[in-house]
């Protein structure tokens, strides 16, 4: 069984005893977390929302938080002598999902 929810204004496509990483959320590390933002459950009977699935949700642990890889911004403007080097860490959350209730 499988479903499309959404998280934080993003869809993911989930199963159930696999993880998943979304952006930042505010959970305590081990806590259980809901989510009834169910778009679709498919399986051996398929549930399409309008626009979400009535009674379906996901449950899911949060497993750890940790930032993403370190991502470069170069700007720079030719025959200027303007040059600027930032990086920057995306947060993010890793979520094992426990149970999906359609």
């Amino acid at each position: 069984m499988y479903a499309i929810v959404e998280i934080a204004g993003r869809q993911y496509r989930v199963q159930e005893n696999s993880k998943l990483i979304v952006n930042r959320l505010d959970a305590e590390q081990g806590s259980k977390v809901e989510f009834e933002k169910v778009l679709f459950v498919g399986g051996d009977k398929v549930k399409v929302g309008n626009p979400t699935v009535k009674g379906a949700k996901i449950t899911c642990t949060v497993a750890e938080h940790g930032k993403g890889d370190k991502l470069i911004i170069f700007k720079k403007k030719r025959r200027k002598g303007y040059r600027v080097k930032n990086g920057f860490r995306h947060y993010h959350t890793l979520l094992t999902i426990d149970s999906i209730t359609a």
